[in-house]
């Protein structure tokens, strides 16, 4: 067979064979997308249940399952107490919510009907009154009962898989590990390693923030007396775990109930949620996560729209967790096996 000339290219068998593969193994991802996703949310969550799993182990010398059903334990009852506490009054709110919808649509109806460059929500909101417009939102209430059905399956496979990370993560270890070519198994020790220490430290550094955030939020609306505080500091506390595009739609929940109240109202909520959300993104966030890892907004921003775009929701959430691992991952394969040797 003949030499290709001097800077030429020859496929080869093998480099077909490799294309091949990489194409296979590629679709093959994107048919199981949603299997990795549940797979990397049990990852997530096993992470965060060893982080007390280990301060347990190391304090009070308890075996692995000792420690596990402890930290389990704790969380159920923690659980419980909260649900005892704060859910009666929660589903109230939730009640009144649907209640002032109305409300907030007829108070924005008659802001922008002297605003001629804006759409008539009046008769958009009034068309919804028909038959023929209700049956398409009827469709999609049953799609979306199908879409709660399979979430909540996929959750309960997660924290199962989760559990069972948790209970022997050494044995999972090993099996990656053994699974890595024999000159790469003692830096792929150290890249999980890095891996963990990174997720673990975001994990416990952004459930911080959102504690602070739901405390500060509830408080402030409280004094405020704005409607139904401790859901709108809900629904900050959980979407600071969303950085960047969370608190700005968190904002929106608390902004539409005080706009019943009065817009100076609103224009205080809107002063507590700049001042929180800017706190909490430019200072107390920056100073827990200091010390494991940092990610640029941009890129935490591209990520969610990216991965929101491809997997919905479910990317959304765990967009910042892979962003958080694939950065460890470059800085030690990449940026450190590669290119700081490149000479």
């Amino acid at each position: 067979m003949p030499k290709p000339a001097d800077g030429g290219f020859s496929l080869t068998g093998r480099t077909v064979l490799g294309a091949l593969v990489l194409v296979v193994l590629g679709l093959l991802t994107w048919e199981l997308r949603w299997v990795l996703l549940v797979l990397f949310g049990a990852v997530v969550l096993a992470v965060s249940l060893d982080v007390p799993i280990s301060l347990l182990m190391a304090r009070c010398r308890l075996n692995r399952p000792a420690a596990l059903g402890v930290v389990v334990a704790i969380l159920i009852v923690l659980g419980s107490w909260l649900t005892h506490q704060l859910l009666p009054e929660l589903l109230q709110q939730v009640s009144e919510l649907g209640e002032l919808i109305p409300a907030v649509a007829a108070r924005l109806v008659a802001m922008t009907s002297t605003v001629d460059w804006l759409p008539n929500l009046d008769g958009d909101l009034a068309s919804l009154d028909s038959w023929d417009r209700l049956q398409p939102l009827g469709g999609q209430l049953i799609g979306f009962a199908g879409g709660a059905a399979n979430t909540t399956i996929q959750l309960s496979l997660m924290v199962l898989l989760a559990i069972l990370l948790a209970l022997d993560p050494r044995s999972h270890r090993r099996l990656v590990i053994a699974l890595t070519p024999s000159f790469w198994r003692g830096r792929m020790d150290n890249l999980l390693d890095e891996c963990r220490h990174a997720l673990g430290g975001w994990l416990a550094g952004m459930t911080l923030s959102a504690v602070t955030v739901f405390l500060l939020t509830w408080a402030g609306l409280a004094l405020l007396k704005v409607p139904l505080a401790l859901l709108s500091a809900l629904v900050c506390g959980l979407l600071t775990f969303v950085p960047t595009i969370g608190p700005t739609a968190a904002t929106l929940l608390p902004l539409a109930v005080a706009l019943l109240v009065s817009p100076a109202k609103m224009l205080q909520v809107l002063l507590l949620r700049l001042v929180l959300q800017n706190g909490e993104a430019f200072l107390l966030t920056p100073m827990l996560l200091s010390r494991t890892v940092s990610l640029l907004p941009t890129v935490a921003l591209m990520a969610q729209l990216c991965l929101g775009t491809l997997l919905g929701l479910p990317g959304v959430l765990l967009a910042l967790p892979l962003v958080v691992v694939l950065q460890v991952i470059c800085r030690e394969v990449v940026v450190r096996g590669v290119m700081d040797r490149w000479t």
